[in-house]
């Protein structure tokens, strides 16, 4: 372990905090009991990140298992700097490190932060096993893994690949948790800011199958006229 590099980013990583973030930030991310968060904007995170970027896998695990929040979040950032510059077996490295540690991505701002950008650029890169790991993650009891598979299809719809994303929607339309209401219908809406017929036509197949916050949150960008048209029947 290199412990002059982790000890160092701890500190950085201190001395970015600021109370009245803390405050904000513990309204909106409502994390659990035991996490200790300290109050540091997300800009100035994805700073510290890029400057550690050579972080050892064994220090960003450190990061990870530790119960302060921007730590766990600084890993996961670290780790999305690594992958963007990892190419072949690099990349499957860090995926199955991220898949290994994913109880410690435990909050929508980490699965937010993490998904698209360490699981993604592996998804893009069309593995034969990543229908597989889409479809675990996709049936897991953890609410987390659940959000970071469909999250992590954002990747995919930037490159204009919806269906595993559309598979997912129908798979998850069921699920009993909000926040993956939402993502399902974050990542509808990206379909539909690329490919606007393509989402009509599919929420005409399933609008009555997906949640209400789905639908609104998927048709968010559609015109007024076409939006009414799939909100009015929920």
């Amino acid at each position: 372990m290199t412990a002059d590099s982790l000890d160092a980013m701890r500190t950085e990583l201190r001395g970015l905090a600021e109370p009245g973030i803390r405050v904000q930030q513990l309204r909106v991310l409502r994390p659990p009991e035991d996490d200790e968060l300290l109050g540091v904007r997300v800009p100035a995170l994805r700073r510290l990140a890029r400057a550690h970027r050579d972080l050892a896998l064994e220090d960003v695990e450190v990061l990870l298992r530790g119960r302060v929040h921007e730590e766990r979040l600084a890993g996961l950032l670290v780790l999305a700097e690594r992958m963007r510059r990892a190419r072949g077996a690099e990349r499957a490295t860090l995926v199955d490190f991220y898949l290994a540690h994913t109880d410690s991505v435990d909050n929508w701002d980490l699965v937010d932060a993490s998904a698209h950008t360490v699981l993604g650029p592996w998804l893009v890169d069309g593995p034969a096993n990543a229908p597989e790991i889409l479809d675990r993650l996709a049936a897991s009891a953890w609410l987390w893994d659940r959000r970071i598979a469909v999250v992590a299809t954002l990747a995919l719809i930037r490159e204009g690949r919806f269906e595993p994303t559309l598979h997912l929607v129908r798979a998850l339309c069921r699920d009993p948790e909000p926040l993956i209401h939402k993502a399902l219908g974050w990542m509808l809406r990206e379909i539909g800011r690329r490919d606007a017929p393509l989402l009509v036509a599919f929420l005409e197949r399933h609008q009555t199958e997906l949640p209400r916050v789905t639908v609104r949150c998927a048709t968010e960008l559609l015109p007024a006229d076409e939006r009414a048209r799939f909100v009015r029947t929920r």
